[in-house]
Order: C-alpha cells, then structure tokens, then sequence
C-alpha cells in the first residue's frame, strides 16, 4: 500500500521558460525555479497525505545547468522518506528544447514538508 501511495503522490508540472521569468543571462531566474520547485514538493506531500502541509527546509538545491528563454521545463516531485509528522520531497527539474528530442537534469533538490493541525503544530501523517 505505502508504494502505492508513494506512486500516486508523483507530481508534474510542466512549463515554457518565457522572458518574464528570466535574468539578464536570459536564463531562468534561480528564485522563480526553487518558487516553483517548492510548489511542485507540496502539491507531492499534499497528495501524499492529504493534509495540510508546510514546507520547514529545502536542501541540497543543485543548479546544474542553466536554463535558458524558450525552452520547457519538466518538474516532477516525488516521496522520497516519510516520517511521523514530516515527508521529504525530492524535486527534480528537467529541460527540453522546444522543437528537438533533447532533454536534461538541470535543477535537483529536497524539500522537508510537515503535517500540520488548526493551530499550525505538527501532527502526524495518516
């Protein structure tokens, strides 16, 4: 049951890399990927247990490559360790050219996410 449970929470967003959310590189901007990824990890843990969550860390966030205007990015989120009152979430971003078959890791991370009552304390996960 838990691996299939873990299966179900698999989450992916995609989307296009436009102007408005890139650098002066022309690159995406750093803080509008971890904005994304930390969506991607609760949206995850919420389908995981179906309870409110917050997120309490990100860790390890690897910048790989770049990733540059005009390009679409793949962000899937996925169960990587459950706990009494806290899931990990690992988030992997992926790149793809828009009118090729080219596609590459570019962004990693993991997100602490925590079970949380009414009054915003930590319970556990069902």
């Amino acid at each position: 049951m838990k691996t299939d449970k873990k299966q179900n929470a698999i989450t992916k967003v995609t989307k296009a890399i436009f102007p408005n959310t890139t650098n002066h590189y022309d690159t995406l901007f750093g803080g509008t990927a971890l904005q994304w990824m930390d969506e991607v990890a609760f949206i995850t843990a919420t389908r995981y247990s179906r309870q409110k969550m917050v997120t309490v860390s990100s860790d390890k966030i690897d910048f790989n490559k770049a990733i540059p205007a005009g390009t679409i990015v793949e962000m899937i989120g996925q169960i990587e360790k459950v706990g009494n009152t806290s899931l990990e979430v690992r988030v992997d971003v992926f790149t793809e050219e828009m009118y090729s078959n080219n596609r590459e890791k570019s962004i990693s991370g993991n997100f602490t996410m925590v079970a949380i009552d009414e009054n915003k304390k930590p319970i556990s996960i069902i």
